[in-house]
């Protein structure tokens, strides 16, 4: 039986079982403890990959959750304050609109992180590219994140888009907030869906102890299913790269838009596809 572009054999053999509760720690050979980890948290390069999650990472984290949630509260209440009922229609295709473009922009980044760079470039390697190195080791170390760790970086790249609308609130006449309304809903909703992007993924990992209405939404695929996003999690991490909704992954899968983009620029960089992280996935110490 087919699930996407993967059969449900590929994806048993080439990706780790999640609904392991024994630590989810798999040999490359079965019954074979002297083996080397083949994904898990006792896999050399999935450690070594965790530790370098530092303070200064977490305190970035913090105030950006701080600043963005603080934003959000007052764009929310200007947002309902300046309301008119004859824009609900407007509110509910920029919903729709936000949720399709954050799916979108979701792969675009798991695509560009996953697929190229190396965690020793300076700034991004260990701040932005580390945690999706570990992540293919480890798939479930996502599960043992808090909220902080899960979503800080998350809910940082949307004060930005959230900033401007709290200056259009604080600085222009209320015609012109009206004349913006629609854009200002619009980015609102698409830095909603952002910034829950990474916790839906969490939840897509998440075997054990989801509340009802959690597993309900996967189920009707409003935000991403499990069994959609294990796709994802067949070596080599290839394809179904958008994680908010997972909509958009069968229609790129389709055109074939990944591999297309990753033709390109191997053609005009040379750089190989997926290096740095298959050097971690073979770490054996």
């Amino acid at each position: 039986m087919k699930m996407g572009s993967k059969t449900e054999t590929e994806i048993l053999k080439y990706s780790m079982s999640e609904d392991d509760p024994n630590s989810n720690i798999q040999y490359k050979e079965e019954n074979d403890l002297a083996v080397k980890p083949r994904w898990g948290p006792s896999h050399a390069g999935a450690k070594e990959l965790a530790s370098q999650y530092t303070a200064g990472k977490r305190k970035q984290e913090t105030v950006c959750l701080v600043i963005s949630i603080g934003l959000f509260i007052y764009n929310f209440i200007n947002l309902l304050w300046t309301f008119q009922l004859c824009n609900i229609y407007t509110m509910i295709i920029s919903a729709l609109l936000g949720i399709v473009t954050a799916d979108f922009l979701s792969g675009l980044v798991h695509w560009g992180a996953d697929t190229w760079g190396s965690v020793d470039l300076p700034v991004i390697g260990k701040s932005l590219l580390r945690p999706f190195r570990e992540h293919h080791i480890d798939p479930t170390s996502i599960t043992r994140h808090d909220f902080i760790e899960t979503n800080g970086d998350n809910f940082a790249v949307v004060i930005p888009g959230l900033a401007y609308i709290a200056y259009g609130f604080m600085f222009r006449s209320n015609e012109e907030i009206q004349a913006q309304s629609s854009l200002y809903w619009y980015i609102f909703l698409l830095a909603v869906f952002i910034s829950i992007t990474n916790q839906c993924h969490k939840w897509s990992h998440t075997y054990f102890g989801l509340p009802r209405y959690i597993t309900i939404f996967q189920d009707l695929h409003i935000i991403l299913p499990r069994k959609h996003h294990r796709i994802h999690h067949v070596a080599p991490h290839e394809t179904y790269f958008c994680i908010t909704t997972g909509w958009l992954n069968y229609p790129l899968e389709l055109i074939k838009f990944w591999p297309m983009l990753e033709n390109i620029i191997e053609r005009y960089t040379g750089c190989k596809p997926r290096d740095d992280d298959f050097k971690w996935a073979k770490k054996t110490e």
